[in-house]
């Protein structure tokens, strides 16, 4: 099993590496990184409205006219005359006292039963046994191994049952009745209607004659000229470039800057073209610069400074002709101590110097 799960791992494995197209005669004591051309692109110049033309309106006024008109001066309405209604007397049949329903209690009756239960479960097993007139001295020589089997037991258990359970029965009881006298509306209240009618009255005013109208003149829009950035070439996985082992780890450059600036000094120069320019010119593998300082001054402070610091060794690259896409600049301020000397710890300069540095290297541009 454990032969089976590592073959299978190992043509797992395999076929990863072989997927990714890794070189096929690869140098011993070799790394490789995968290169990736970048996107290509271009400017294009084009022409874009900055302001939409639109329409400026003037107002023509409306003019009036007086005419005459019948209005509403009094609303018609109603006049309503109450007539009474008129009573006669009934007699009326109510229950004086409820009827009821009494309960009668009827018992519960019982009968008897009985149940079989098994009260130790059937068994067999294995039992050795030392056979009668054994002919050797030592009776273990003797010993037979015997299946045996033994029947379950059962008991017989009595029980009372429940033939019918208590109830009761209906005895009812009847209501009490009697009357009483009360006033009904023979003839009902009614209102009589009597109709006001509306009065009137004509008035003069002025209405709209002509309406408000307007007059449109077209402003023309204005446009601006503007270059833009566009994706002229898609880039893509081009092929594997082999790079030594140890390019793939930090390495320190011995780059110096002057006390809080991030200017490169002309031997900080020579050392950039000496290491990293052969680097960029011979392969097409990317780097990443990454700077560094030491614990002493402002924590914001050493984090800005030292992305300048780095900004300013790709800065240099770029000006050596090479591409921006091909490199990175991190600052990593003092987050990254190789030693002891940390905020409020007594180091000296020596010690101090092993924290300022500048490390580069070869990244996996995919």
């Amino acid at each position: 099993m454990r032969n089976l799960l590592f073959l299978t791992l190992s043509l797992f494995i395999s076929g990863s590496i072989f997927a990714q197209g890794l070189p096929d005669n690869p140098d011993p004591g070799k790394c490789y990184v995968k290169c990736i051309t970048k996107d290509e692109f271009k400017e294009v110049t084009e022409t874009i409205e900055v302001y939409p033309a639109y329409n400026k309106l003037e107002v023509v006024p409306a003019t009036y006219k007086t005419v005459e008109e019948r209005v509403l001066v009094k609303e018609a309405t109603k006049k309503f005359v109450y007539v009474p209604a008129t009573y006669e007397t009934v007699e009326v049949s109510y229950v004086k006292k409820a009827g009821r329903t009494d309960l009668t209690v009827v018992p519960a009756s019982f009968g008897k039963d009985s149940r079989t239960f098994e009260v130790y479960p059937k068994t067999s097993g294995w039992e050795y046994k030392v056979l009668e007139d054994c002919p050797s001295v030592n009776k273990e020589d003797c010993v037979a191994a015997c299946f045996v089997e033994y029947p379950a037991q059962y008991r017989d258990v009595p029980f009372t049952t429940l033939t019918k359970d208590a109830n009761t029965e209906d005895v009812p009881v009847a209501e009490q009745t009697t009357t009483y006298k009360k006033q009904v509306i023979k003839t009902p209240a009614r209102v009589d209607e009597i109709e006001i009618p509306a009065e009137y009255a004509t008035i003069t005013k002025r209405v709209v004659d002509q309406p408000a109208t307007t007059t449109s003149v077209t402003i023309p829009a204005k446009s601006e000229t503007v270059t833009r950035t566009v994706l002229d070439k898609k880039g893509g996985i081009t092929t594997w470039e082999e790079v030594d082992c140890e390019l793939l780890t930090p390495t320190v450059l011995p780059i110096f800057y002057e006390l809080g600036s991030a200017r490169l000094t002309s031997a900080s120069k020579k050392v950039i073209d000496e290491t990293l320019v052969p680097i960029l010119t011979d392969s097409n593998v990317n780097i990443e610069i990454m700077a560094h300082t030491d614990s002493r001054g402002n924590d914001s402070f050493n984090m800005s400074l030292s992305q300048q610091r780095a900004n300013a060794v790709v800065n240099y690259l770029v000006g050596k002709g090479f591409s921006r896409s091909r490199m990175a600049a991190k600052g990593f301020g003092e987050t990254r101590l190789t030693n002891r000397c940390s905020n409020g710890v007594d180091c000296s300069e020596a010690e101090h110097r092993k924290n300022r540095r500048t490390e580069f290297r070869v990244i996996n541009n995919n």
